[in-house]
C-alpha cells in the first residue's frame, strides 16, 4: 500500500496528516503542490474519483482572488486547469492510496485503511 499525501508544506492540515502517518510508522510520501507541480491526468484522476465539488475549496483566498466571470459556467476541464494553474484552490490534504482518493483530514478514514485494509472514501 503506497499512500501520497498531496499538499503544501505550510498548510497547518497538511503537517497534521504528516504527522499522524508518521505516528502510525505508515510509509508514505509528501508531493507539495506548489513545488512538485501537478499533472493534468492527476487532476483528472481526482475528479473522476471524488469530484469537483469535493476537490475545489471555494472558501479559500485563492478562488475568492480568481475573476468571476473566470469561475461561472466551466466546465470539468475548465475546472482542472484552474486547479492547475492555482494549485492552493486544491481542498487539502489530498491523500491517494493505491486507488482510491480522500479529501481533507480524516483520522478515520485512515486508520481504518491502516488497521483493517479497508478501502473507504
Amino acid at each position: 500500500m503506497m499512500i501520497t499525501v498531496y499538499g503544501i508544506r505550510n498548510c497547518d492540515k497538511c503537517r497534521a496528516a504528516l504527522k499522524w502517518l508518521d505516528s502510525r510508522n505508515a510509509e508514505h510520501t509528501f508531493h507539495d503542490l506548489r513545488e512538485d507541480g501537478l499533472a493534468l491526468i492527476t487532476v483528472q484522476r481526482w475528479q473522476r474519483s471524488v469530484g469537483d465539488d469535493a476537490l475545489v475549496n471555494k472558501r479559500s483566498t485563492t478562488w475568492r482572488s480568481i475573476a468571476n466571470d473566470e469561475k461561472i459556467g466551466l466546465s470539468r476541464d475548465g475546472i482542472a486547469r484552474l486547479m492547475l494553474a492555482h494549485p492552493t484552490l486544491i481542498k487539502r490534504p489530498l491523500v491517494e492510496c493505491d486507488d482510491r482518493v480522500y479529501v481533507g483530514y480524516d483520522e478515520a478514514a485512515w486508520n481504518d485503511l491502516l488497521t483493517n485494509g479497508t478501502n473507504i472514501k
